[in-house]
């Protein structure tokens, strides 16, 4: 069964390839479900690893229905990857009524090829899956990485085992995949799984000291985009 985990650095790249894992998803920010890695991370990464490597292309958190701007930034980030030589692209795109975004889903897997496509885990937010499937599997999409539907792999199986039958492709379970629970998707037939294997470390006692983190920047039905507006009063209080 293929492992393939996800890393969001380079040590965690290095730790994937030392358990034994087949193959990488690079990315950075997993809180936020991942966003595309950085050059330089991708190319310190295939200079290294000896196992495939496949990149998120997403150029923000929140849903996956993307601007004309950042659909440019994901054309971009393919050909970027492309150059860097890695070995497969893993992204998604949908409309707002949340089903494929197949005519934009045509040009990023063309851009990719002949490099292996994985669909990601935006198929969990799909309205019709098994038409999404089909419209995945015509337009050359290899694997689609899927929850079954449900917050974890675990409570997906059923959907999972059921949704492999309707396809030739790749269904790849990720979203809680763990040492108790990862066997159980090679029982049913899947022939992959996702994981990141995750654990916390390099830790420094931050008492007193303000949070970097935003709340305000973390919401996942709306898209933070600096405003022109307010951007201009700013620069006449000053100029």
């Amino acid at each position: 069964m293929l492992v393939e985990v996800c890393a969001n650095s380079l040590e965690s790249a290095r730790n994937a390839e030392r358990a034994g894992a087949d193959r990488i998803e690079l990315c950075s920010e997993l809180g936020v479900g991942g966003i595309t890695p950085s050059a330089g991370l991708i190319q310190l990464v295939k200079k290294e690893l000896t196992i495939p490597v496949h990149v998120l292309i997403r150029p923000r958190g929140g849903h996956f229905t993307y601007s004309d701007a950042e659909f440019e930034v994901m054309r971009a980030d393919i050909l970027a990857c492309k150059a860097l030589g890695v070995q497969g692209i893993v992204s998604g795109v949908l409309t707002e009524d949340f089903t494929v975004d197949v005519e934009r889903m045509k040009v990023l897997v063309e851009l990719a090829k002949p490099l292996h496509f994985t669909f990601h885990r935006s198929f969990d937010w799909v309205a019709g899956p098994l038409e999404a499937i089909k419209q995945l599997e015509e337009l050359g999409v290899q694997t689609i990485l899927t929850s079954g539907g449900e917050t974890t792999a675990a409570e997906g199986i059923k959907n999972l085992a059921a949704w492999q039958q309707k396809t030739s492709m790749t269904l790849m379970p990720g979203g809680g995949v763990s040492p108790k629970n990862a066997s159980n998707f090679k029982a049913i037939g899947l022939k992959a799984i996702h994981c990141s294997g995750t654990s916390f470390g390099n830790q420094l006692d931050l008492s007193g000291k303000i949070s970097m983190n935003s709340s305000k920047h973390l919401v996942e039905h709306q898209v933070a985009v600096s405003n022109v507006d307010t951007l201009k009063a700013i620069v006449r209080a000053v100029k």
